[in-house]
């Protein structure tokens, strides 16, 4: 597959992205599809509110898409979109990026009981994406992580986020409790000063590190035969071992799935279902903000569409 086209509003900014990937560039969706209608796929990188409204113009007319997280601005508007790409047989996948993270990749054969998670997402401050909360910006990048190791429905949702230099929440903390007994804290911030992605766990005898940017997983397991596989360890009885990562840009990977699916006509890594979910966690989560919010007194964000 080529890179055909790319569509922005913005014609001079089009224009001078197609000339550096050699493409066309193409002013809205109806004028590629009309004009242009070798194009097989798309992937839509476009702010959230729009992504229904692109998204069911590309289906309807055969293309199967890549839409980025979140998946839609509502419930109501992520099922419509699984209802489209199951009418039109479309191969539709969200873009949870940190699926194809390797470090995740390597984690996911050593599980088996997750109990505890502990997550931290800490980005320094720009004005990209401030379309949405940053539960909808970063942490749901953990969400989708968290309920896929789990495999478990949340059944309690405690939150609290501040809006800092946006109108919208800039820092949020949360504390997420699973039907399975799992509990979850994460904290996502747009408003650091150094930029943190680490996700850890504990599942009965093991605790699992796994660094986002650095793509390594480090597994520490109780009671063990003393080996510490080169690493030190203050304790003998702990082993602590660091699984085989093949480093491969996360990006890199997610086109390569999408690209896969589409051509064996196979299910997605990351479906529709799966936005869906991580997109209704999201909002129980930003619900649970605004509960805190008018308990202390303090207006946080405005009412969601659901």
């Amino acid at each position: 597959m080529r890179l055909a086209g790319l569509v922005d509003p913005n014609l001079d900014r089009a224009d001078a992205v197609a000339r550096e990937f050699g493409c066309r560039a193409f002013g809205s969706v109806e004028q590629m599809l009309t004009t242009h209608s070798e194009i097989r796929a798309a992937s839509i990188a476009a702010p959230t509110v729009h992504h229904l409204s692109i998204a069911r113009s590309l289906m309807e007319a055969g293309l199967d898409v890549l839409i980025e997280k979140p998946l839609a601005a509502s419930l109501a508007e992520a099922d419509e979109l699984v209802q489209i790409a199951s009418r039109n047989k479309c191969i539709a996948q969200v873009g949870h990026l940190e699926r194809f993270n390797p470090a995740v990749r390597a984690t996911i054969p050593l599980l088996s009981q997750p109990m505890f998670f502990e997550v931290h997402r800490l980005s320094v401050f720009t004005p990209r994406s401030l379309d949405v909360d940053v539960v909808l910006d970063l942490m749901i990048h953990d969400l989708d992580i968290v309920l896929s190791f789990v495999d478990s429905p949340a059944k309690e949702v405690r939150a609290v986020g501040l809006p800092i230099l946006s109108g919208k929440v800039d820092i949020a903390n949360v504390r997420l409790e699973f039907e399975s007994g799992c509990v979850a804290n994460l904290t996502a911030s747009r408003v650091s000063t150094e930029r943190v992605r680490k996700l850890r766990f504990f599942q009965p005898h093991q605790y699992l590190s796994i660094d986002y940017g650095r793509q390594e997983v480090l597994v520490f397991t109780v009671g063990a035969d003393g080996k510490t596989g080169g690493f030190p360890t203050a304790n003998p009885h702990i082993q602590v071992a660091k699984p085989p990562v093949t480093a491969e840009e996360p990006l890199h990977a997610e086109l390569k799935s999408f690209l896969h699916a589409i051509r064996d006509r196979s299910k997605p890594l990351v479906g529709l279902e799966d936005g869906r979910r991580a997109l209704d966690l999201a909002l129980q989560i930003l619900a649970a903000i605004r509960e805190h919010g008018n308990k202390v007194g303090f207006a946080t964000i405005a009412p969601s569409r659901q």
